[in-house]
């Protein structure tokens, strides 16, 4: 902002220069040259009028001293001819006494008692000159022409040093605008700059700096107060709900708990009818537990400003694989891991771990006996959009298209749903996922099934492994994640 306050005031003071300097300039000039050709002018009349006096009075000595006073004066080259077109005195001697001239265009036409003025070279001044063919005529008899070459060049110099002059003065001006205008944008987006630096904070979840409200323009000192009252607000709410989320789960972990196991001393007293009641009424307490359990999972995820780190995926996938392998056993599940190494992806700390359960216990559920889950990680993209994707798929009924994607909201169940769900599963897988810059869809799998598709963007190497700690680049964490 302060770049484009700065080419604004730079490009109005320009424009405010061109329309001023370029038409002083340019009168300037040809005032100058009007002055140059009319003062010119006149004095090779003068000259031309002292000698036809000398050639009336036969006066021929006389005419070489003129002329070389008025060279002396002028510094300007004479040529001067008779009534027939010889020469009878030049300035420079370059042109012997008595040498035909009627044949050039100015002299034959001063001959006729007509006066021409051009601009040509001429090699005794050494460069375009200014000449002037004037006739020294009494009546209608031309008694001699004089041709008068004025030098361009003083003229032509003065002109350019005025221009000069001109660009001097603008630059000077330009360079005082734009220390001012740059202390002046400073003044005005320092707010602007503090606003955003706080913006910043506050959506990382915290406002250690809050913007002052004493600099910059009024109208930016009320927004910045405005902006902090708000700040502050929503950090309040933000508390607040944090509070109560904690809270009020671990508030209802206790009477959850003495109601399953007041339930389940019922047992012995009730009529064997009832036991399937009982089982029914505990199994719902419990599903109420994991929801409980779930909601303080979200709640904290929600909350939380934890950076991505690098993690060895093959290290997590091996090791949930292990652990979950037992309770396959108990339903006859086999648990297959394949794929090429994943190597470093990023991630939460802790989350591929919750990530690959959630996954796994969802698989369990549905999968029949006899069946298998696969857990397969395979490469995709490249340079900047390089990505590990970690495929979970079962064996069981699937969902349709309209489930898929309805799968991710919370509290959400298929209708027909015969296991026991509490709807938070995915939300926090996909919660977890995209904390550290990846993604999770649902597909269908290879013969029938569910495909639960996790992307996570390339930490490092294929084969790398270690856990240490890198945060991704913002602008490549974007586009991986725009290219999804």
């Amino acid at each position: 902002m302060t770049r484009r306050l700065l080419l604004s005031y730079l490009s109005l003071t320009l424009l405010v220069l061109l329309g001023l300097e370029v038409p002083l300039g340019y009168f300037y000039a040809r005032g100058e040259i009007s002055r140059f050709t009319g003062d010119g002018r006149q004095s090779a009349e003068l000259l031309a009028q002292a000698l036809e006096v000398r050639v009336e009075q036969r006066a021929a000595t006389d005419i070489p001293v003129l002329v070389t006073d008025f060279v002396n004066d002028s510094g300007a080259h004479v040529i001067v001819v008779d009534g027939t077109g010889k020469v009878i005195a030049d300035s420079d001697t370059a042109t012997a006494d008595g040498t035909d001239l009627s044949g050039d265009p100015d002299i034959a036409a001063a001959l006729r008692d007509r006066a021409l003025s051009t601009t040509r070279e001429d090699r005794v001044v050494q460069g375009d000159a200014f000449t002037v063919t004037v006739p020294a005529s009494s009546g209608s008899t031309v008694r001699c022409v004089v041709r008068v070459s004025y030098p361009v060049a003083p003229v032509t110099t003065k002109i350019r040093g005025i221009w000069t002059t001109l660009a001097l003065i603008g630059l000077g001006v330009l360079i005082a605008v734009a220390a001012i205008a740059f202390a002046l944008a400073r003044w005005v987006t320092g707010p602007v700059r503090a606003l955003e630096a706080a913006t910043a904070e506050l959506a990382e979840g915290r406002l250690n700096a809050p913007p002052t409200t004493s600099q910059g323009p009024p109208e930016l000192r009320r927004l910045a107060s405005t902006f902090s009252r708000t700040a502050a607000r929503l950090q309040h709410l933000l508390q607040a709900q944090r509070a109560f989320a904690s809270e009020a789960s671990h508030q209802l972990k206790t009477p959850l708990t003495a109601l399953r196991l007041r339930l389940e001393n019922f047992e012995p007293y009730l009529d064997p009818r009832a036991h399937d009641s009982l089982d029914e009424a505990v199994g719902e307490v419990e599903r109420l537990g994991r929801m409980v359990h779930g909601l303080l999972a979200l709640a904290r995820l929600e909350n939380s400003a934890t950076a991505p780190e690098a993690t060895d995926l093959d290290a997590v996938v091996a090791d949930r694989a292990t652990t979950w392998t037992a309770f396959a056993a108990e339903t006859c599940v086999e648990i297959v891991v394949t794929g090429e190494p994943g190597g470093q992806v990023w991630a939460v700390p802790g989350a591929l771990e919750q990530i690959i359960d959630n996954l796994l216990s969802n698989a369990l559920r549905v999968a029949p006996p006899g069946t298998s889950i696969t857990l397969a990680t395979r490469h995709t993209g490249g340079g900047r959009t390089a990505a590990v994707e970690l495929h979970v798929m079962d064996q069981g009924p699937g969902m349709t298209g309209a489930e898929r994607e309805r799968a991710f909201d919370r509290f959400w169940r298929a209708a027909d749903s015969y296991h026991e769900g509490t709807g938070l599963g995915l939300p926090v897988v996909r919660q977890l996922t995209r904390a550290g810059g990846g993604d999770v869809v649902l597909a269908t799998a290879p013969g029938g099934g569910l495909d639960a598709v996790v992307r996570l963007r390339m930490a490092g190497g294929r084969t790398g492994h270690g856990t240490g700690r890198h945060h991704p680049d913002p602008a490549a964490r974007e586009e991986w994640v725009s290219a999804y």
